[in-house]
């Protein structure tokens, strides 16, 4: 192989991880949708005050999605990962029936 091809080849391959790096992180800082199928078979909500108590009669304003142990943010995050919805981000201040309080 020569110099010019090796160089050619390396600066493609490092061009192509910058650009796989951008659209992950792009992905990751998705919000979710409360009108995504899988948040509303969940009744998730951006502001657990708004959530359906009627139909979750369980749920108390004090349950957010900033302290449920599901919520991979920090506790004072606006916007944190949520195993259940994949790579979107769910509201600090949201709630959904899955939610668990934090150990």
């Amino acid at each position: 192989m020569s110099q010019s091809n090796r160089r050619t080849f390396l600066l493609q391959v490092a061009a192509a991880g910058t650009a796989l790096a951008a659209t992950t992180q792009a992905q990751a800082q998705a919000k979710l949708d409360e009108k995504d199928p899988q948040a509303v078979g969940l009744g998730y909500v951006h502001d657990t005050k708004k959530a359906d108590t009627k139909k979750y009669p369980k749920h108390t304003n004090d349950q957010k999605c900033s302290n449920c142990a599901l919520f991979q943010g920090k506790a004072a995050d606006a916007w944190g990962g949520c195993p259940l919805f994949g790579a979107k981000q769910v509201a600090g201040g949201g709630w959904c029936s899955a939610w668990a309080k934090k150990a």
